[in-house]
């Protein structure tokens, strides 16, 4: 059957001669053929608008084209994406900068802090003149340096181990605002933790709020295994999460996430810190309430499927 590939517009681009029986996966490659720029996942699919409708149905890569009904002289809208990334790729770059820009300024003062004119204690035996003071870092300090590399390189492990997609892409633009966001807030939060005049707050609260902190990341990685093996690699269906938080909390894997870099905030106390933790936090409780009303209404008890049980958002007991 032959298939008119028209824009948004209206206008059309070319017609393709495919098997009624081929997938859209299937149909991108034959696409793709056509215009070699345009490779697969830079490609969408949908279904012309009816009335009443908002936007077309999108076409599922694992689908017939014959599911949706199309036949011989029928229409599918096309939108190109842009230039493309893997998931896999943004996820370890955005997480490899924060593990190695927050270190630099613990490791290296005498470069980052050069107006202090430090030395790092072991370095030099010497007299130092008044001005170039040698520098040692607080305990909370040397643990919150620690911390904050086992998260990232904790999230590197994940990326590769534990999480599957439902996208296997996503638009390059994003690896340039993931990156600038994360390894931004690394750094900006690290000088002045890392600070040679950085006066720590009561040392014992600081390894109290530190050892919880790390309670959350054992419960933010067994909220991630408990997702992954919820679905397949690039499955896109949605279940019902149970098990741990998840029994009382939609998205326990962002509970997790946001209470450990609440308790991070308070063992270190500077406000880049609390920046931090209320940013991050206000993009969880986004994505977590966007995820709730998916599975609400997906899980609605009616035609057979499970109704969702009645949960906490993300934050119990506020949202």
């Amino acid at each position: 059957m032959k298939l008119d590939v028209v824009s948004r517009s209206g206008r059309t681009i070319t017609t393709l001669d495919v098997n009624p029986d081929a997938t859209v996966a299937e149909f991108k490659k034959k696409f793709h053929s056509f215009n070699r720029k345009l490779y697969p996942a830079r490609q969408r699919f949908s279904l012309p608008l009816k009335p009443g409708e908002k936007r077309g149905a999108v076409l599922d890569d694992s689908k017939r084209l014959s599911d949706y009904g199309l036949t011989d002289g029928g229409k599918v809208e096309f939108k190109d994406l842009g230039p493309q990334v893997g998931y896999s790729t943004v996820f370890f770059w955005e997480y490899f900068g924060p593990l190695v820009v927050y270190p630099l300024f613990f490791f290296l003062p005498q470069y980052l802090y050069p107006h202090l004119k430090c030395v790092p204690i072991g370095l030099t035996t010497r007299a130092l003149p008044f001005e170039r003071a040698p520098t040692e870092h607080h305990l909370v300090q040397k643990l919150a340096v620690a911390y904050w590399m086992f998260h990232y390189a904790k999230r590197i492990v994940e990326t590769y181990t534990v999480h599957k997609f439902g996208h296997a892409t996503m638009p390059i633009f994003n690896l340039f605002r993931n990156c600038a966001y994360y390894w931004g807030y690394a750094g900006y939060v690290s000088y002045f933790v890392n600070h040679p005049k950085y006066t720590p707050p009561n040392e014992k609260l600081s390894i109290v709020c530190l050892a919880l902190a790390m309670l959350m990341q054992m419960g933010n990685l067994r909220s991630h295994i408990i997702l992954s093996n919820l679905r397949a690699p690039g499955e896109k269906d949605y279940k019902i999460p149970r098990g741990l938080l998840f029994n009382y909390v939609t998205c326990a894997n962002y509970t997790f996430e946001i209470w450990g870099w609440l308790l991070f905030s308070v063992a270190v106390q500077s406000i880049p810190a609390w920046l931090f933790a209320l940013t991050g936090a206000g993009q969880m409780v986004q994505w977590a309430i966007a995820k709730h009303n998916r599975l609400r209404k997906t899980f609605d008890g009616k035609d057979g499927r499970p109704k969702y049980p009645k949960r906490w958002i993300v934050f119990p007991p506020f949202i």
